[in-house]
Order: C-alpha cells, then structure tokens, then sequence
C-alpha cells in the first residue's frame, strides 16, 4: 500500500467513479507493471486491507470497494490494432498473428459487455425514479462489476502498447502475468462470484414482484442488439479466464523452444490456471452453502434435521435432479415425479420440487426451485442394489416395494423383482415384436407353399419382414440395456412392522444418463468410506490452523494391506507398478465400486534371502492376491511398457504380417544381481518372456522407457540403452547396449520427457537426446556435492526434485534448466513430529494437480500443482495425511484406468458373470476391442477448468448455456441438463459462443477416469490418534511392508 499521503482530496471533476491520484507516481507504477496508459487523466489503484465483503449501508459503495479508482475520461484510448502482416513470416508466426487478433477482440467485446451493465442496466436503475430497485439492492447485484472493467480498461490499455509492437518483440505472456498475477484481480473476481448466486436471487425476486422491473429488463433485451439478456451479460465474468486458458495454450503451442515468450507464455498459463482454480473452488462452496441454505428452508426448524442441515459440518457432494419411477405389481407404471436429491457427507436427502412463479421470467433470469423435504436417511444404511445382485445382497422378505400412495407390501417377491430389469414399456414392446415375428415366420412358411408367383407376395418380400424385425429387436434390447444403466435402486431403511421386524422399502430413480449412475454410485460408495474413522479426519492443513479438511474433496483412505503374504512379510518393499487390463473386465456398475481395472506387480526382498513378487488384482472395492513368486535377487526398480502407439514400433508391416508377433504390455523388473527380466501382463500368463544381465553385473536401480530405448540406470554411474524390436519382445536384450556414462557414482533416477531422458549421478542432471543417445547438456541440481539426486517428476514444463538428504525439493525448467522454485517439507510437519530437525524426501509423485510427498518419518504431504502446459509451481496451501507409515515411504505410485462407457459390459453380462474372467490371471484374455487401448498412460486434461454449475438453472425452458447437445426427451433422459459455463466453442466473432459439434477439447467428456494412488512403507500409523494407532486393528505389524491406497472421485 502506498503512503496515504500520496492520495489527493477527493473532488468531484468530470465523471469521478473513485480518488483521484494528485502526482505522477501513478503513471510510473502502471509502466513498472505493463500497464502504461498513452492518456494522464488515467490515475490507477492499489489494493486496500479492508474487508471485501458486501456492504449495505453506507454512503456509497466506493467506501466498502477497499479498492482506488481511475477516472474516465470522455477520450477513450484507441483500440488494439494489428498493421498488415509483414513478408516473409513463417506459418506459425502467422498464427500467432491470428491468435493475438482473437484475444485483441475478445477481450474488446467483453470490455464492452461490462459496460453495457453498468451503462444500460445498474446507471438507469440508481437514477430511476420512482426506484424499481433500491440503491442497496443495486449495490448488492452490480458488486464489484465497476472493479473488474477497470482491471480489464487496464490491461487493455497496456494490450495496445503490444500489439502496436508486435512485429519487433512477438512478446504477450509477461503482460498477462504483470496483469493477472495480482491480489487485487483475485479479490475482485473472488467477490464477484461469491456473490453471483446472491445477485440472481435478487433479480428474481425482483422479477416476480416488481412488475415495472420485469418490463425494463424485457425491454433492455429488446433494444440490445444481440438480444442477449442481463444475465447473459453477468455470467460472462465467470466465463473469462477459461477463454483466455484456451487462447493461450493455443498461442503456447505455436510458440517454438527457445522463442522469448515461450517462458512468459508458460507462467501465465500458471497464474491463470491458479487464479481459476481458486475461483472454482469459492464458487462450489458458496454454491454449496446457498443450496444447503435452500434445502433449509424446507424444513421446520424444530425439526432434528434442520438442526442437522445449520450446524454447518455438512458438506454436499452430489445434488441432481432425478426421476423417481414406481411400478405395479405386473411391471405398468403407476407413477413418475421429478425429485432433488442431495449426497451430504452423511446422510442422503429427497426432496420434492415445487416452482412457482411465471415461466416467463425464466428467459430473463434463472428461476430456482423450492423443495418439500420427502426422506431422508443415514448414509451408512443406504443400499445400492444392482441388477444381478438381488440373490445376496438383501432379504426379499424384508423389502417393501413402495407404491404410490399405499404402503402395504405385496406378497409376490418374485414377481416383483423382475420388474426393475429395465422399463415395463420397452418390455411390452420388445414382447410384441417378438409375437409379430412368430406370425412372420408362420406367413413366410405359409408363402413357401403358394404354386403361383404373385407381386410383393414372394420368399424374397416375406425374408426382408423378418430381418426387419430382428433388427428392431436389437434395438429394442439396447434400449433395455442402456435404460438399465440409468436406473439406480436405493435400498433405505423403513419403520419396522408391527411384529418389530426391520422393513426396508426400494427407491428407483432414473439418472438422465448412464454416466450420472455411475456418478452416483462412486460418490455413494466413497462417500461410505470416508465416513470411517482413519477419514475423520484423514487430512490437515497446517497452514490453516491445523484445519481439517472434508474428507470427501482429498484422496480417501480406502484400505491399508499387507504388501506380501504371510511367509514374505519380513521382505524390504522395492518398488511397484500398475499394469492395466487390456479389455474391460468390469460391468457397467461395478467399475463404480472398484479400484482402477488391472494388477499391482510389488516388487522387493532382503539381502541374502532372493527376492520376490506379488500382484493384486484391483477389480474389485478391495484388492486380493492372484500371484505371487520368487526371483534370485531383490527387485530394486519396475517400469510397465504399454504396447508401442502407432507409429512407435520401428517395422509396423513386420507386425501386421504377424499376429501372432505384436507387442502386447510388458512389466520389465530390475534386480540388484544385475538382472534385467521381462514379464508378459496378467492378460497373456505372466510368463517371463527375457531375461538380461546388466553390464558388469552392476544393480539396476531404475529403470525407464522411451518410445525407441528401455534405460537402465547402474549403480557404477552407466545408462544402459536396450534397443525396440519388432517381435513379441519389445526390447533387445540379446545384444550388448549402448553403455552412456554419466558419472562416477551411482545413477539413481531416470526420467523419460518427449525428446530426452534425463540421467541423475550425484548432485547433478545428465540431459540425453532419447533417440541419438548423445549428451545434449548437462546441470547442478544441488550445490552440495555430498547429496545425490534421488527422484524426479514431471508435470507441465517443469521437473520437481528430491534429494537425498535435506527437506527441500525443487523445481527445474524442461527447456531453459533454469531453477525456478524450492519448497521445504519440513516446515508442513513439524506440528505432526515435534522436535523432529531431520526430514528427508524418499518419494515424489504428481498426479491429478497434486504433488505427493513422502518422507523418511512416513509422512505423506499433498501440495497444489497446476495440470496444464504451464510451470508447476506450488501457488496453493498444502495438506498432510493424518495415516502414513512406520518408517520411510519406499514408493508412491498411481493406478488409473481410463473406459468409454460404451465399452463396458451391459448389465445382462455383468449379471451372468461379473467377473468371470478376473479369477483367472494365467488364462488368455478376450481379444480387445479396437477401440478399448484403456493400458495408457492417464493423459493430462487440457481445456477449460471453471465448471461452474449455476445453481438455480436447472430445469428450465430456453436455450441452455452449454454447447452440449440436449438429451433426447424419450422418457430416458431428462428435458433438460444443468446449465454448465463450462464448454463454448468459438465462432469467427470469439465473442458469439455457439452450440457446436463436440471438439478434440471435449473428447475426454467421454470417458471414465478411476484413480488410485498407492504408498509402500513399513507398517500403518495413524498420527492424528493418541496412542499413534487406528481405532481400527491394523493388518500388518509395524515392521511389515504395507501398502496404503487412497482413491479420489472418478472423473467423468
């Protein structure tokens, strides 16, 4: 903050919005930032220490903005121009031309539209009389709209300037993290959204009031030229900075290594994605507050689950709005109604929805429902009951099927359980063709009698009817199967009979598609868990206090499990790969439930005693041991070979001509012998396939791929480079390597980028090209020549390091291996481990925009990292896991599965055999189908990142915001989906954001993404207990190798 004394009187001079700047200072501050502006009338801000909260009394808003303000004057500055493209420019200059014309013009719309609330709606509200809207409710729906165009005038101003010069410096990305990276923006935006819901609540309320005020908006759309309504406008600042993510990745991506604003471009793409983040992660919790606030209000206020829904430790995790469907006794439907229900922390909620008001408004402004609380029930007793579970998994004579309006329960428990195999109409239907088709075929027999040949009555006529109707059977059986996939049955408890025997009664809803089952179930499920008590809770944040966290939004504790069998718990664990299944083994409900689809290959041992090997199948909610065997030596180091992409294998005709030849995946282990063995996947036997020894016998401690070599890091300080083949073997191990030195000590990690691999000796960082295997470069990673490099992850364009003594890690550039950040661990522990100096860093992962951290005192520390292309800085407050281990975290590894939900098993499969072929891990797999190559690498979703789902929207008439398709109304789907600012494509105008076909940046909509995260280490302890244990019996001794897996929401 700058001196008071530097602040002029305040003065009403021209059109004053705010305090006028009385010396010169203000215009060098704004050249320091970028941010010059060509006129001195223009007096900037700074950021105050006052509260940013809405304030309705009060003069005038300005005293509440904490916020200093530049006048405006009637000379408005000149508009970024482009000149005309110089000769000679190369193909991607000329778009990077076109794509700062695209920001140039975006950002003069959106300036414009910013005006045109404040010009055309808030200014003629404040000055009408008699007032529709008071001053303090128009201060509360137009907060902060003023601040966030004089942020966005600013960094116009300051646009201009680099357009002007872009020719000569071809430099944007230093601009928007001189104008974004401030305080101040965060604060402004923060306000705004926070208080977004509020202000559309106004407006409505407003709206169904104030007849005087509806017409002014009907007639302010009216007059508008695009017609786009106030609310239209309003939720475009919510829409800003993913607009601005999209363009400049696209503005990174035509920016060649080594170009000047390449940097610049890659910590914007930071500073944005960070902003975003933490304006998302605002808005889903004032969104949650509003819509348990709304729930609220439903209820009596005496009643015990008001008392629940005020005392402010609930938390919403799903909230939709579901068909609740009841059937009859014969499968017809008696009833279908529209309910909301609400996924809290710990307890489920149905409410009825009741709108009032006129459906008019809803064009002008979102209409929010109210709700009629209908049940609600405690978490830990709902049951989801899935097709091809109704054997075991409830008493059929407790279960009351619920009628409309009746409560009596029906004696025909058999009868009944039929009816939910899918829709009573499709049935009917799927029966009537089936009759149709006997007659058919009774007419065709008929028809092969006739002696005379007559016109459309022949075999040829009579055979096309029956494959007709066999094709609609088809179809009709796929509408069963996929109605099947949005029905979710709940079983809740009942009050008990007369005789006092528990009843139960079923829920059935159906979900507006098959991905909101799957939604429902995962978040049910993980919901349960995090109920137990190692997740109550699992996480805190120490620089907030030692605040815990809600277990639900951080990884959950699922289970901790011995890492060997009994005979082998005394080994020292080594390492740990996940290896995908090649085909989905799961039904379409169980991926729900379970672990990401595939194996865990453990590897470790003890000196002396050989080494060993077990593999968890994770198909199911907890894993279990398939195999297990032992080798010669301890296993020091595991990388999982995924079959080659096309174009990666180096004679792809070899391959075609032989079938029986193609690569499938592979797990390469490495032993402190020297060995080099190669696995086939669980899918083909697990059969060892080559083995190698290493050059001179050296232990391998790591081991990476790249898309041409298989890198063994040595212990005599030798990179060892195995060629690809062509044959079952991906790799050549027959022949000698190619032996690279780096070093005189031992090489302790290996990390495989895009075009190099970099090599780790000591304290510094080989860079080598990944296809000539020549040295590019190499650097000091630390300046103590006594600590060795031990780990190395990448996330964006950065590489964050561990060492092998000392807390600290640090951040390298990939391109210019410039050092660009150090974080100390130890600072986020010490409230865990008084009086504990000494932290060491024994493993590093990133996965999902978490860096994960673990230690030598079996400590895990999550920090934020962003996931995009940019540099991944820790901007964010970390967490620290309440349950770890006894001693150092050996590994930290990621298991993640990726599925198209039109790949997995139908229900009626999944019903005759869920899991048929995953008790069977030395068998041979179905052949995959092409488009099942779910073994990949999870790859890092690029796009828009504020999904904001506005609250009150749901359900209406009129267009959608969203470029998503609207959901056919047949029955299956509902009529309308929330309204998402999640999703636009652009047009030629980047400020018309049309309904458009799905694009590359959606593709991952499609999938289904499960994550795990396992950690290795000695034993399990819970360091939020007293007596540092669980209250639930450990599976392991504190000595044993265990290993802990978290899982998080599915993504989908």
């Amino acid at each position: 903050m700058l001196p008071g004394g530097a602040w002029g009187k305040r003065k009403p001079r021209g059109r004053r919005l705010g305090w006028v700047r009385s010396d010169a200072r203000g215009t060098m501050w704004a050249r320091q930032e970028g941010l010059h502006h060509p006129h001195p009338h223009t007096v900037v801000r700074c950021p105050s220490s006052s509260s940013s909260s809405v304030s309705c009394s009060g003069d005038s808003e300005e005293e509440d903005m904490g916020l200093l303000e530049v006048s405006v004057t009637d000379i408005k500055p000149p508009a970024p121009e482009l000149g005309p493209m110089p000769d000679g420019l190369s193909p991607q200059q000329v778009v990077r031309r076109h794509i700062l014309g695209s920001i140039v013009q975006s950002e003069g719309s959106y300036v414009e539209s910013l005006k045109r609330v404040l010009q055309d709606y808030r200014n003629p509200l404040m000055e009408m009389e008699p007032k529709v809207l008071s001053a303090r409710k128009c201060q509360v729906v137009f907060f902060r709209v003023k601040e966030i165009l004089h942020c966005h005038s600013m960094f116009q101003i300051a646009l201009s300037s680099r357009v002007a010069e872009w020719d000569s410096t071809e430099k944007i990305g230093d601009l928007f993290v001189a104008s974004f990276s401030k305080s101040m923006v965060l604060d402004v935006y923060s306000d705004y959204v926070n208080n977004f819901t509020n202000a559309m609540s106004i407006i409505k309320k407003a709206c169904l009031t104030k007849p005087a005020f509806l017409e002014f908006l009907k007639r302010r759309q009216v007059c508008s030229p695009d017609r786009v309504t106030l609310y239209g406008l309003m939720v475009k600042p919510i829409q800003r900075f993913p607009q601005f993510i999209l363009l400049l990745q696209d503005m990174l991506k035509n920016t060649p290594r080594g170009h000047p604003d390449r940097l610049s471009l890659q910590l914007a793409l930071t500073e944005l994605e960070t902003l975003a983040e933490k304006l998302n992660e605002q808005k889903r919790l004032a969104d949650q507050v509003a819509e348990i606030q709304q729930l609220t209000k439903s209820v009596s206020d005496r009643s015990s689950l008001n008392k629940l829904l005020t005392s402010g430790q609930r938390q919403l995790l799903l909230c939709e709005t579901l068909t609740e469907t009841v059937y009859g006794d014969r499968g017809q439907l008696i009833k279908s109604k529209e309910r909301r229900v609400f996924l809290l922390n710990d307890m489920l909620v149905c409410a009825n929805i009741n709108f009032k008001g006129q459906l008019e408004i809803s064009s002008l402004v979102p209409l929010g429902p109210k709700y009629v609380v209908k049940w609600n029930t405690a978490l830990p007793q709902v049951q989801v009951v899935e097709v091809g579970q109704d054997g075991g998994s409830y008493d059929k004579d407790n279960v009351l099927i619920q009628h409309a309006g009746t409560k009596k329960a029906s004696a025909a428990g058999q009868a009944q359980s039929k009816v939910y195999f899918g829709p009573p109409r499709l049935f009917q239907e799927l029966q009537d063709l089936q009759k149709d088709l006997a007659v058919i075929e009774q007419i065709t027999f008929l028809i092969s009698t006739l002696h005379g040949t007559y016109q459309n009555l022949n075999m040829t006529v009579a055979q096309d009817w029956c494959l007709a109707l066999q094709r609609l059977m088809r179809v009709k059986e796929e509408e069963i199967h996929s109605a099947n996939k949005c029905r979710l049955r709940l079983l809740l408890p009942g009050k008990p009979d007369k005789s006092g025997r528990p009843i139960s009664f079923m829920v059935v809803f159906i979900t507006p598609n098959p991905l909101s089952k799957i939604s429902w179930v995962n978040r049910l499920h993980l919901a349960k868990i995090g109920l137990r008590e190692e997740n109550q809770p699992g996480w805190l944040c120490p620089d907030e206090d030692k605040k815990s966290r809600a277990p639900f939004w951080c990884p959950i504790l699922v289970c901790c499990i011995p890492a060997f069998s009994p005979r082998g718990l005394s080994l020292q664990l080594g390492a740990l790969v996940h290896s995908p299944v090649s085909c989905p083994l799961l039904g379409f409900s169980a991926v729900s439930t379970s672990l990401p689809q595939g194996y865990l290959w453990v590897g470790g041992g003890q000196e002396g005693a050989g080494g060993q090997v077990e593999i968890f199948s994770l198909n199911r909610p907890s894993p279990r041991t398939v195999k297990s065997f032992p080798l010669a030596a301890p296993v020091l180091c595991m990388e999982y070979i995924p079959e080659p992409e096309e174009g990666e294998s180096g004679d792809e005709s070899h391959v075609a001509a032989e079938p029986s030849a193609a690569v499938h995946p592979t797990i390469c282990l490495g032993l402190q012998d020297g060995s080099i063995l190669v696995y086939g996947s669980v899918d083909t036997g697990t059969q060892c396939l080559a083995t190698s020894r290493s050059p001179g016998l050296q232990p391998v401690l790591c081991l990476r791929h790249s898309p041409f070599h298989l890198f063994a890091g040595l212990q005599d300080g030798t990179v060892a480079a195995y060629p690809r083949t062509s044959g079952g073997v991906p790799w050549d191990l027959e022949s000698p390597p190619v032996c690279l030195t780096v070093g005189p000590g031992p090489v302790r990690t290996l990390l495989s980028l895009e075009d190099a691999v970099w090599a780790s000796c000591g304290p510094r960082v080989t860079v080598l090209d990944a296809t000539s295997l020549q040295t590019q470069q190499s650097f000091e990673a630390h300046q103590d020549e006594a600590v060795s490099v031990t780990h190395m992850v990448k996330a964006g364009s950065g590489v964050w390091m561990a060492f092998s003594s000392g807390s600290s890690i640090r951040l390298f550039h990939t391109e210019t291996l410039e050092h660009l950040q150090e974080i100390n661990i130890a600072t986020r522990t010490t409230f865990l481990l008084p009086g504990q100096k000494h932290l060491c860093v024994t493993s590093l992962l990133i996965c999902q925009g978490l860096l994960w951290v673990g230690t030598d005192q079996g400590v895990i520390v999550l920090l934020p990292v962003p996931r995009l292309e940019g540099i991944p800085k820790i901007t964010g407050k970390g967490m620290v896991s309440l349950n770890g281990h006894c001693g150092p975290v050996a590994f930290l590894a990621v298991a993640t599965s990726v599925l198209a939900p039109d790949i997995l098993r139908s229900d009626q499969e999944e019903a005759e055999g869920p899991r048929a072929e995953e008790d069977k891990p030395d068998g041979q797999a179905h052949e995959p189908p092409p488009a099942s190559r779910v073994g990949r690498e999870l790859t890092r979703k690029k796009g828009i990142l504020l999904q904001y789902r506005l609250r009150s929207t749901a359900h209406l008439p009129g267009p959608l915001l969203s470029v998503r398709e609207p959901a056919p109304a047949d029955g299956s789907a509902l009529e309308h989906s929330e309204e998402d600012g999640s999703i636009y494509e652009m047009a030629d105008d980047p400020d018309v954001w049309v309904r458009g076909r799905p694009c590359a940046r959606d593709a991952h909509r499609k999938e289904i993404c499960s994550v795990a995260i396992i950690s290795g280490g000695q034993g399990y302890r819970n360091f939020g207990s007293a007596s540092g244990g669980s209250g639930r019996p450990a599976p392991c001794g504190e000595t044993d190798s265990a290993l802990l897996i978290w899982q998080v929401p599915l993504t989908l």
